[in-house]
């Protein structure tokens, strides 16, 4: 059994602890009879220990299962546990990008920042932008070295301090590897869209007599963007719509139906040509532009409003941004350790990762949906424009006779591919980090005292790069004329101002896609983007001993005291700070730092045990932790955890933990400078797909129907759609909060361990985790202030005022649209999270060969979060967190050969918290089953093949979910590894 909880099948070996902990050194041959460095250090104690001894679960991930999975970096490996929430660096669908290629891990579903990542017990400097939340991307640990994960569910804030709220994930490396090994490994989807690649050398050697060792690691993998259009269940192009059969919200009618495809017929890559600047079908002509520039009828498809359409050839909505994000990830990495004597050792870790990413973002559009901002709405033309052929003419004229004598028109397209020199963001990623730290023991005064030292250097350095289009360079490039000489170019550069000529303007040609120059491509794009810098300095002292003993035995303690300095810089590029693209916001630099002094004591109370034992109490424990934090912007925080573990008879343990945990605010919550964007405004509670939704659907029809007979001029509420959900229309105003305080959790897990008990090989766990957080870091969004007025009765006034709505049709959109809002953070979230964690592991031996199986699940009965404190929004029994969600997996070993099975499962869900007939037609999700097999064997030489199928019975998502499931389909994998 390892700690607390048996270990996964099929791992390589059970834990032995963590790389915290200070190895067993040669011991003293004298007659002192002082305790001995015989435990370790577990994950979510610094107390040394029997591995299976700590009152909280521990489920660990094994080195074996890399190979067993084809897996080919750590956050491959999270996304198998099943109490963490799969991140998949992939796009919701909605338009919304597929995100920066980072991989956090996430317990329970409750936040990136809510769960502490180590590596080998310490601190790591965080890899996203510092100043948001405290987070480490999965992709930089080296997977060559990893020796186990060891995740910690549940608290932790009085070990490790700040951001253990669900829980703590620990990478555990190797720190004895010796010999030399290679290993690659190539795969792919069955439909050849998903190539993968890994290939890794690690070498090690001991020396001076096996007191020293030394590892080196390089490594690098591939995964690839890709893109909506590139698997079927992806290129759907769903969305729902209102419902024109709804007759009420009792009928069994739902209020919204399926669309598929979904298009936007206001605008394509060609250009739709529009009579007027705004979106109403009535000011369509009817024509497109052709790649060659010519005039062409346009199909819309069928029409169901603004802005979609079902078919047609506008824009398909899957094609706003990519699927998922492409990562290459390069790391080097040196390990070393040498015993300076036989009570001392010195360790050493440099780490060094590269990241790059790829995705492909929602690109710049010139469109009717847009013309709040004429300097960003549809291109207005003339007949005069000289890219226009005389048949072009023509066509337009034969539509609009007044285009023939000078009335304008209006080209509204998008320029996704071919403004650009490229349509791809990249996010790029340099991690370095060096450790230096001392261990060892020594007596004194008849006791054993072990101790750690150790500092560390982080430093990362980011970057976002895209491009965008100048604003003003833009329109001054799409003003094109002819000169004296009948050449075409800008106009500035031919009317009688020489003081506005630019040289180096390009006249830019917008009729049809793939017309415009590489001079005006280079003329109009400008680098968009930012960069950061997060810096931390870490120090960590530690020392333990046997205070006195009790009749059960020794009282243990250890007292630890650590300094933090983290240092973040966020830095936009010109173009952002000069507000030169999009909507001319400018974005401001802005840097931070804090340094916290933390002191902490834990205590191990051995009440019976060894030679002193009762009936039905063969041994009880108590443990406590306490730590004392001083943050120099957060102030000062005292958290504590208390445990206990009770074995009524051999094979039998019971255990519970109570514990108060925190986080401290980010830089960026902190202390963000006040903004305007335009952007969307989020989720409308009053939309029609909306409205019979949310935690009360009754209080939120009733506040919006309210609030349209106050407004007649918003119209049919049955019939509203906000289009600022989907465009950027809406202006909001951003910043941080330099009055938040810290987050506090309280957090208990009570469960039972039965270890060979009536069966040999056979261990099973089960514990219950309670986690209830106040005074929440709520990052209030517009969509957030949106459903917190309409889902609470009586409703708030300082909340509902935080948004305002269209008084009067604009031209481009209609009255009831959200185009002012608001987002910053408050301490007034809450967060209730309520389930249990299983595992099941059988061992045997046959005469064939030998089988284990193991049982992993995870299921949470309440996760309830309120932005506000007031209204709660449930998402467990939701795609994005199932009821339950679990792991079974299958080992067969005989001689050189082993064989695996692994089968994943998650539950039948809601479609959303609320989902019923009535507010959507597929309200409940289908449970998934995946499965997944592999082979390996080992030569005598040194050589192990390898080859699996991941998705074997190649098992979409669960319709019409992207995430339920596996969007990638069946995949093969086949790897050899060679150790010399």
């Amino acid at each position: 059994m390892t700690a607390l909880v048996p270990n996964i099948v099929g791992l390589a070996a059970t834990a032995q602890g963590q790389g915290e902990e200070p190895v067993t050194l040669n011991e003293d041959n004298g007659e002192d009879e002082t305790a001995t460095m015989e435990s370790v250090v577990v994950t979510g104690s610094r107390i040394r220990r029997e591995v299976a001894s700590t009152p909280a679960p521990v489920t660990t991930y094994g080195a074996q299962n890399f190979e067993d999975r084809g897996l080919i970096s750590a956050a491959d490996a999270l996304n198998d546990i099943t109490s963490l929430r799969p991140q998949f660096n992939q796009a919701a669908g909605d338009g919304t990008s597929s995100g920066s290629g980072q991989q956090f891990p996430e317990l329970f579903g409750l936040g990136t920042g809510r769960t502490l990542t180590l590596v080998n017990g310490r601190r790591f400097v965080t890899t996203s932008s510092g100043l948001g939340d405290a987070q480490v991307d999965a992709n930089i640990i080296p997977t060559g070295l990893i020796e186990r994960i060891e995740v910690v569910q549940a608290g932790g804030a009085a070990v490790y301090g700040s951001d253990a709220i669900a829980g703590v994930v620990n990478y555990v490396l190797k720190d004895d590897f010796e010999g030399l090994e290679l290993d690659a490994q190539v795969g792919n989807a069955e439909n050849g869209n998903y190539p993968t690649h890994a290939l890794r050398l690690t070498a090690g050697k001991n020396f001076d007599n096996d007191r020293g060792n030394v590892s080196v690691n390089l490594e690098t993998s591939s995964t690839p963007l890709a893109r909506f259009s590139e698997f079927e269940t992806s290129n759907r192009s769903r969305i729902t719509q209102s419902n024109p059969a709804d007759t009420g919200p009792d009928d069994g009618i739902p209020s919204v139906q399926e669309v598929m495809p979904a298009y936007f017929w206001n605008f394509n890559g060609n250009g739709v040509v529009f009579s007027a600047p705004a979106p109403p079908p009535p000011f369509l002509t009817g024509l497109q532009f052709a790649p060659d520039g010519s005039v062409v009828p346009y199909n819309p498809g069928n029409i169901l409003g603004i802005p979609f359409a079902e078919g047609g050839q506008g824009t398909r909505y899957s094609d706003l941004a990519g699927l998922r994000t492409g990562v290459d990830r390069y790391t080097g990495n040196v390990l070393a350790h040498y015993d300076i004597s036989p009570n001392l050792r010195l360790n050493a870790e440099l780490l060094y990762a590269k990241t790059e990413a790829e995705s492909v973002p929602q690109g710049t559009a010139r469109t009717v949906l847009n013309q709040t901002d004429p300097a960003l709405g549809a291109i207005m033309f003339t007949a005069n424009n000289p890219y226009l052929s005389q048949d072009a003419i023509d066509a337009l004229s034969a539509a609009n006779p007044g285009f023939a004598f000078g009335a304008p028109l209006w080209l509204s397209r998008h320029f996704y591919d071919d403004l650009f020199p490229s349509n791809v963001q990249t996010n790029d990623t340099k991690t370095m980090r060096a450790m230096l730290g001392l261990e060892g023991d020594f007596n004194a005064s008849g006791r054993n005292f072990y101790w750690t030292v150790s500092g560390s250097y982080g430093q990362v350095d980011g970057e976002e790069r895209r491009w965008g289009a100048n604003t003003t360079l833009f329109n001054q490039a799409l003003n094109a004329v002819r000169d004296g000489d009948g050449n075409i170019v800008c106009a500035i550069n031919a009317d009688a101002d020489p003081s506005n000529d630019d040289p180096s303007c390009a006249p830019l040609n917008p009729f049809g896609a793939g017309n415009i120059s590489q001079a005006a491509t280079d003329y109009v794009s400008v680098p968009i983007g930012s960069s950061y810098e997060n810096e931390q300095i870490d120090f960590l002292a530690t020392i333990g001993t046997e205070l006195f003993e009790l009749p059960a035995g020794a009282v243990d303690a250890v007292f630890a005291y650590e300094h933090r300095r983290e240092e973040a810089s966020f830095t936009p590029l010109r173009a952002n700070q000069l507000g030169l693209t999009g909507t001319g916001t400018q974005e401001v630099a802005t840097s931070g730092d804090y340094n916290t002094n933390e002191l902490s004591v834990e205590l191990l109370v051995p009440v019976v045990g060894g030679d002193f034992t009762l009936p039905l109490v063969q041994k009880l424990e108590f443990d406590g932790t306490y730590r004392y934090v001083d943050n120099s912007i957060a102030g000062e925080e005292s958290v504590w955890s208390l445990g206990t573990r009770w074995e009524p008879m051999d094979g039998v343990t019971v255990r519970a933990t109570r514990s108060r945990n925190f986080r401290a605010p980010t830089l960026t919550q902190l202390f963000a400078p006040t903004t305007v964007v335009v952007t969307n405004a989020g989720l409308d509670p009053c939309d029609a797909d909306r409205i019979n939704a949310g935690p009360n659907p009754d209080v939120r029809r009733s506040n919006c129907e309210a609030e349209w007979a106050a407004n007649p001029q918003y119209g049919d509420l049955a019939t509203f759609q906000d289009p600022a959900e989907n465009f950027s229309i809406t202006e909001v105003t951003t910043g941080g909060n330099p009055e938040l305080e810290n987050e506090i959790s309280n957090t208990t897990t009570y469960g039972i361990v039965v270890d060979r008990l009536f069966v040999p090989g056979l261990t099973f766990s089960a514990d219950r985790i309670e986690i209830d957080l106040e005074d929440g870091l709520s990052a209030f969004t517009n969509g957030d202030f949106m459903a917190a007025c309409y889902d609470s009765s009586p409703q708030s006034a300082d909340v509902c005022s935080a948004f305002t709505r269209l008084q009067a049709a604009d031209g481009s959109n209609p009255p009831g649209t959200v185009v002012t809002g608001r987002q910053t953070t408050f301490n007034a979230g809450e967060i209730i999270y309520r389930g249990e964690v299983y595992y099941l592991n059988y061992a045997f031996d046959t005469s064939v060969g030998d089988i284990s199986l193991g049982l992993e699940a995870t299921h949470t009965s309440e996760l309830s979060t309120s932005v506000t404190g007031t209204t709660f929004n449930r998402t467990d029994n939701t795609v994005d967190q199932p009821d339950w969600a679990g792991r079974f997996d299958a080992v067969y070993s005989t001689g050189p050969l082993r064989l695996t099975y692994q089968l994943d499962y998650l539950d039948s869900v809601k479609a959303e918290e609320g989902a019923t007939i009535e507010n959507t037609p597929l309200p409940v999700i289908d449970s998934n089953i995946t499965h997944s097999i592999s082979a390996l064997y080992s030569f005598e030489n040194g050589v192990t093949l390898r080859a699996g199928v991941t998705n074997l019975t190649d098992e979409e998502p669960s319709y019409p979910t992207l995430a339920h499931g596996d969007i990638l389909g069946r995949r093969y994998f086949a790897g050899m590894n060679i150790r010399f």
